[in-house]
């Protein structure tokens, strides 16, 4: 569609600078033009999604992202922050970048990859070069792991052909079947390219409630010691988050290659939210329909919510996945 208006275009135009050339040669004109059109990739590009579009990332639009639309999660921000921009702005990097994002349900695991894929392709998640990958919905049967792992390395080298930069995202790992994702590991290794492929500038992020109990434990010692839960450190989680993904045989990443041979690079923890951070996801979903904050009806749907330790009520237990399906009730028309 994109070509045909281009065409179009073309065509409009033509007879304004050639009134004075035959039908033939005028069709002969437009081909040549039509034809250097295709085999130029700077001039297709404005028409079409391309690669090589976006040659850099900006920090600070990352970073704008992240506080405006990502909240009660200091560690998470800030490693995706240096993470993100620092490997983008490394025209040689070594390995591809690879994040696992660990936490409860509606922390903002989620959320964050789709930050990532905005900041780096126009289209976001619809991008022609970000996949996205569900465990339950693509791999469902434990049956057929051969073929999957045959299939998910012919998908990735696939891409990874037609575009270096290419950004996968592995949801619901703690449902993957065990072994799985050890299909890829040499994708993920140290090398300069496997079968005349480089695989160092893609990107890939993994999903993950495993380890979230012990990211609650921290957090919760952290609450009732009167510390504030800014002072957490990565420190003080990463290496037991990476540990207990390694142990948990619940989990895709039990007893895999990828953490035993230290080929993730962070493994992020995303913080239980707090009844604030709750008031602030749904202050920016009213904003976002178009309604002005009406903090009345903030209180409201906060307190809705569902609360645990059941005697302390510290942190959601769903996050803030569920507080935009009970902001309907409030603007039902």
């Amino acid at each position: 569609m994109k070509l045909s208006w281009a065409a179009l275009g073309l065509v409009l135009l033509a007879p304004l600078a050639v009134r004075a050339v035959e039908p033939i040669s005028l069709g002969l004109a437009l081909a040549g033009v039509l034809t250097g059109y295709i085999s130029y990739p700077r001039l297709y590009c404005l028409f079409a999604e391309c690669c090589s579009q976006k040659q850099s990332l900006s920090r600070d639009a990352l970073q704008k992202d992240l506080d405006s639309k990502l909240f009660g999660q200091h560690l998470a921000k800030k490693v995706i922050l240096n993470a993100v921009s620092g490997f983008i702005s490394n025209p040689k990097p070594k390995k591809p970048l690879t994040l696992s994002l660990h936490g409860w349900t509606g922390t903002g695991k989620n959320f964050v990859s789709k930050i990532i894929a905005e900041n780096i392709y126009e289209g976001g998640l619809n991008s022609d070069y970000v996949h996205l990958f569900v465990a339950t919905l693509h791999f469902p049967h434990v049956s057929n792991i051969t073929l999957y792992k045959d299939q998910l390395q012919s998908w990735i080298r696939g891409n990874v052909s037609a575009c270096a930069r290419s950004i996968f995202i592995f949801d619901e790992m703690d449902k993957m079947h065990a072994g799985l994702i050890d299909a890829i590991k040499p994708y993920l290794d140290y090398y300069d390219n496997l079968d005349g492929v480089s695989y160092q500038k893609a990107i890939f992020v993994f999903l993950s409630n495993a380890g979230a109990e012990r990211i609650t434990d921290v957090a919760l010692d952290f609450w009732r010691s009167g510390k504030q839960r800014e002072e957490i450190k990565l420190r003080d989680m990463e290496h037991a988050l990476s540990v207990s993904a390694f142990n948990n045989k619940n989990s895709g990443f039990w007893h895999s290659s990828l953490i035993d041979r230290n080929l993730i690079d962070y493994f992020v923890p995303f913080l239980p939210l707090e009844y604030k951070h709750l008031k602030m996801c749904i202050r920016v979903e009213m904003q976002s329909r178009g309604y002005e904050v009406d903090e009345d009806i903030v209180s409201r749907v906060a307190e809705e919510m569902t609360f645990f330790p059941k005697e302390e009520r510290v942190f959601s237990d769903k996050g803030c996945k569920t507080v935009f399906t009970k902001l309907d009730y409030y603007y039902d028309d």
